[in-house]
């Protein structure tokens, strides 16, 4: 049984950083003012002519800093997780360089100058299928470098119960990790801020098993936070790290914890939701209101916005890790901020919340917001480059020996990718050597967490594949695993891509070599698997016949929307995926006969 972690009294530093002068250049993404500000709204404005009154105006901005998703991503992220898309005046896009934690502090810091009201807070995912530097040690540098960020609240993500609530509840109140104890010469302390998780129950209590809510307060101005996780979450995380833990309906959840706020007297209200949409564009400075407001955002984030109660002022969301900045109606029509931040730290949110001092309410018409780049221009955060430093020199012994060689970059984009082909490979190989009679190979597209770069990312040289970049590919420790499935089962399987809970948003699983097929996405729902064209080495799948598969851990438990993947028989638990990639890409390549990035060619897409 998970345990329910204590009530948390956050250890706040002074912000000795916040004045922190950098000459930045800051690349923005204008969003929308619904409508013009309040003609008060800055506390400390005088009227020309007059002397200054140094007393708190009726309106007072305040400033909202927001990321989501930053997975662990303390150095800067490799490849095209490392980019974003920016849409420029003349309707072209170029990529930008961004991301990385030294960057996002200096952002930050030089973000808040001059802001005595300013907040910041997550979208959830902090943690969790994180890069070797972070994830090596349990997440404990990541928790770290948010503490010096000064993070002042997060909601929990899916990513947050990988390891489990138990380890969740000690990232949250700090001790050594129970098994591999400290890292360092003083034991862990643990999170400077909250942790909310508002519709994560314990099933024996039925209550949060955080903090559900959380207020910051500063001179008479008081603004409310309510966490929350996607009700999904135990359909995406493997069995043990949700279990004993039940997971309730966002909407619904905000919708209570805002009633309790309103009696507290707490009327600015802010829900941060590790739930997101799906952008028309994947420029992170489009205008998503064009032509009307939310028309550019779709999923399940839109739902859960027009659902949740006009109390609530603005939702931070996640989990997509794509970025937006929208207004959706809320129930009353009435247009509210609804904003994400991309993912991996490579931009965060700027929103202006204008608080009405007589109301104790958010002006919600003068709310305004954008998302900015976490450029690499910037002076890099010291206290960073110190942390970063002192966890690489311990990790160093570990993730800078080589696993392999590649002639190219190998990236995990587009419907088949070349690194998911890699991937099916290597597991496949691996499940040979326990059973000669395995058959194929299938991987999830969600378990692939970066793209092989060729050039360094270090001093192993370009073309070395070290063992930390394959970590940062494949973090999760799920375990190769076998099981047999008749034909009809497997052919089931490639429509649970397309059906079920995947119909919406498709997760087309990535596939060994020998299994061929062609997906129609002019139809709808199962019959965009054209069932005539699944092929195993050149022949029809036996819908009678049995089939030794490969997959990981995660997968072979039915996770990821694929409850015929649970149904297996024979299972087999092999070693861990990574050491399945290690073990193939040291069999086939060398410094003088590296890898070549697959074709993927293996899926017909029809569009």
């Amino acid at each position: 049984m998970p345990a329910t972690a204590q009530s948390h009294q956050p250890r706040r530093r002074r912000r000795t950083n916040r004045l922190l002068a950098v000459a930045a250049t800051v690349v923005t993404a204008g969003a929308l003012a619904a409508a013009a500000l309040p003609a008060s709204a800055n506390a400390d404005e005088s009227h020309r002519g007059h002397k200054p009154d140094h007393r708190p105006g009726r309106y007072q901005d305040v400033q909202l800093l927001s990321f989501n998703d930053l997975h662990g991503n303390l150095e800067p992220p490799a490849g095209s997780s490392g980019r974003v898309t920016e849409l420029q005046p003349d309707g072209t896009t170029k990529t930008v360089d961004a991301g990385g934690i030294e960057y996002l502090a200096t952002h930050l810091r030089e973000a808040r100058e001059g802001n005595r009201y300013s907040i910041t807070a997550a979208g959830g995912d902090m943690v969790g299928a994180s890069p070797l530097l972070s994830g090596l040690f349990h997440d404990e540098p990541t928790i770290e470098a948010l503490n010096k960020l000064d993070l002042d609240v997060t909601s929990v993500g899916n990513h947050e119960f990988d390891e489990g609530a138990r380890e969740l509840a000690r990232l949250q109140n700090g001790g050594c990790h129970p098994t591999e104890g400290c890292y360092a010469d003083k034991e862990f302390e643990g999170a400077d801020f909250p942790y909310l998780a508002a519709n994560v129950l314990d099933e024996k209590t039925r209550k949060p098993i955080l903090k559900p809510y959380w207020v910051w307060k500063q001179k008479g101005v008081k603004v409310g936070f309510i966490g929350v996780t996607l009700e999904g979450t135990p359909d995406i995380v493997s069995a043990e790290g949700v279990k004993g833990l039940s997971f309730k309906d966002e909407a619904e959840t905000i919708n209570k914890y805002a009633k309790v706020l309103q009696r507290q007297g707490v009327k600015s209200i802010v829900a941060l939701v590790h739930e997101g949409g799906f952008p028309a564009s994947s420029s992170y400075n489009y205008d998503c209101d064009s032509p009307g407001t939310g028309d550019g955002i779709s999923g399940p984030i839109a739902d859960i916005a027009k659902n949740v109660t006009p109390q609530v002022d603005a939702l931070v969301t996640g989990h997509t890790h794509a970025a937006y900045v929208c207004t959706i109606p809320d129930p009353a029509g009435k247009p509210r901020m609804v904003t994400s931040a991309a993912s991996f730290g490579r931009l965060y949110t700027d929103t202006t919340l204008t608080y009405d001092r007589a109301t104790g309410d958010i002006a919600r018409t003068a709310v305004k917001s954008a998302n900015h780049v976490v450029t690499r221009d910037v002076p890099k955060a010291p206290d960073m480059t110190r942390l970063i430093d002192k966890w690489s020199t311990l990790a160093a012994p570990i993730g800078n020996r080589p696993i392999g060689y590649i002639s190219g970059d190998i990236n995990r984009d587009g419907t088949e990718s070349p690194l998911g082909d890699l991937i099916a490979d290597a597991q496949l190989a691996y499940g040979r050597t326990q059973d000669p009679e395995t058959d194929l190979a299938l991987m999830n597209p969600g378990g692939i967490r970066a793209p092989l770069t060729h050039t360094s990312t270090g001093s192993e040289g370009d073309g070395v594949v070290t063992y930390a970049e394959g970590f940062t590919v494949q973090p999760f420790a799920n375990t190769v695993n076998l099981k047999d499935y008749t034909g009809a089962q497997l052919v089931q399987v490639l429509k649970e891509q397309v059906s079920g809970p995947n119909e919406a948003a498709p997760k087309i699983l990535q596939i060994s070599s020998g299994l061929t097929y062609t997906l129609d996405l002019t139809r709808t729902g199962a019959d965009r698997v054209v069932t005539d064209s699944i092929r195993l080495n050149g022949d029809s799948i036996d819908p009678a016949a049995t089939y030794r598969v490969a997959s990981n851990s995660f997968l072979a438990g039915g996770g990821d929307g694929f409850p015929t993947l649970g149904e297996g028989a024979n299972e087999l638990v092999g070693t861990d995926d990574l050491t399945a990639l290690e073990q193939y890409l040291t069999a086939n390549s060398s410094a003088t006969d590296p890898i070549e990035p697959p074709a993927a060619d293996r899926i017909t897409v029809v569009q």
